[in-house]
């Protein structure tokens, strides 16, 4: 199996992921393998049907590993690399019967990943004459969460928190509980000193009460671009500022050129169209 240099550092969990993987799609086993003699080997290449930004190696690798390392595997790409049409991505070769079991799951994975790096650089791409940084949300596949977000980072997106566990963000039902957005900045104040506080605010007036009482982030939902505009005049680089809501390929320059330091956009990780690749078989 080739040896790849990852930009990113890739998650703790990749074997457990392809783990379930594997489980879900074999089952207690692979049947229709079984009409290939048990000791055939096979050779098998995969490509790129469509332009893409790749992601997901490391899972695409650990698939044939959990069932035979001795398949060998060599890449013609690495995570992060844009690809044509009809690229080469890697070459594999080994026994037919275990190829062919982790064909499905193996592409299911990268074509996914790369689907979300894919998409993240072309809304990177947008906004790249802007100081602006693209972030991802909690938003993502379940069982997916790390992958999904390592695969921003290969699109040269930036991660937002992972999950409830390392960053605070106070929301409307956060503030109502606390009874103001003041309160609420003060309780996150107390259990932690050491994370960011962001607090969404709806319009103007809550901005101006996030920021009196020192939230760190502000995360300004849905407003118009004039608005936006305005609460970077009023901000006047007292808190980061992310923009969310109503973000689209129409809408993020615009968006960007505000001022904004951030735009958080759910669709990198949920609205993905996987990318269009094929494994190739023949018996050596």
């Amino acid at each position: 199996m080739s040896t790849l240099v990852y930009k990113h550092k890739l998650p703790e969990n990749i074997s457990q992921t392809v783990s379930l993987v594997l489980k879900e799609d074999i089952g207690n086993g692979d049947i229709t393998a079984n009409l290939i003699p048990e000791n055939e080997s096979a050779i098998a290449t995969v490509i790129s049907r469509e332009q893409a930004t790749i992601a997901g190696c490391a899972w695409f690798n650990e698939v044939f590993s959990q069932l035979d390392s001795d398949i060998s595997i060599e890449w013609k790409v690495q995570d992060g690399d844009y690809v044509e049409a009809e690229t080469l991505l890697c070459s594999l070769k080994g026994n037919a019967r275990k190829l062919l079991t982790g064909e499905r799951s193996a592409l299911n994975l990268l074509q996914t990943l790369s689907a979300t790096a894919t998409l993240t650089k072309s809304y990177v791409d947008l906004v790249s004459h802007t100081h602006c940084k693209i972030l991802d949300t909690r938003k993502t596949i379940p069982g997916l969460r790390d992958a999904q977000k390592y695969a921003v980072l290969c699109g040269a997106g930036t991660n937002h928190r992972i999950g409830l566990y390392d960053g605070i963000l106070i929301k409307e039902n956060h503030i109502m509980a606390a009874g103001s957005i003041r309160n609420a900045i003060a309780e996150a104040k107390k259990l932690t000193a050491d994370i960011p506080i962001e607090v969404e605010v709806e319009n103007l007036n809550e901005l101006k009460e996030a920021l009196s009482g020192g939230a760190d982030i502000v995360l300004l939902d849905n407003m118009s671009t004039k608005t936006l505009k305005q609460a970077v005049a009023m901000n006047n680089g007292q808190a980061k500022l992310e923009a969310s809501g109503n973000v689209n390929k129409q809408t993020v320059k615009e968006i960007a050129e505000t001022g904004v330091d951030y735009i958080s956009i759910g669709g990198l990780t949920k609205n993905i169209n996987a990318i269009d690749l094929s494994m190739r078989f023949s018996t050596q």
